[in-house]
């Protein structure tokens, strides 16, 4: 289920240019999932293309997985105004679309806390979760989901880096098995 492009299930939809859709391979084993779209995104139409997105990029590239073949998206398709975290009202009303995007992965990395806690169900804190594997139901298909810090969060904190690159292993080490 993809939104329409004059999607209005919540409020999102009056302050936005476009309806950010997902990028990447649609039949990818592993899923990024972000929070929202930024101004850069919103743009576009396309997840992740700002300066979030060069980092993911980049860091993908390093531990040898092409954005190309992995499917990125968002927990909300419309920017939220002055970049804020969404509400839950806001992920629920997208939450049909997302489920739709992620039911037949194999691995789920969410980027930042609020990716996590709507696919989680419940409030995380990030350095207690981060990169600690996790089954989740979508559809009633068992799916990994792998917290993940948002590459921002590099921005701020170096360190930030390495944790998002020990996710992106992690997530191979599922496609790869044992």
């Amino acid at each position: 289920m993809r939104p329409p492009e004059d999607c209005k299930r919540c409020a999102l939809c009056h302050g936005r240019a476009n309806v950010v859709m997902p990028d990447g391979d649609p039949d990818s084993p592993i899923a990024f999932v972000g929070e929202a779209p930024g101004a850069k995104e919103d743009a576009a139409g396309r997840p992740f293309v700002g300066s979030s997105g060069k980092v993911l990029t980049k860091l993908l590239e390093e531990e040898g997985l092409e954005r190309s073949k992995v499917f990125i998206t968002n927990t909300v398709k419309c920017r939220p105004p002055g970049n804020r975290e969404p509400t839950q009202e806001e992920m629920d009303a997208c939450l049909p679309c997302l489920e739709s995007e992620l039911e037949n992965r194999k691995v789920v990395v969410t980027l930042g806390r609020s990716a996590a806690k709507d696919l989680l169900r419940r409030p995380i804190v990030m350095k207690d979760e981060v990169n600690r594997p996790q089954k989740i139901t979508i559809r009633g298909k068992e799916i990994v989901l792998i917290p993940a810090y948002h590459p921002a969060a590099s921005f701020y904190n170096r360190t930030v880096k390495e944790s998002i690159r020990e996710s992106i292993r992690s997530a191979r080490t599922y496609l790869e098995g044992p």
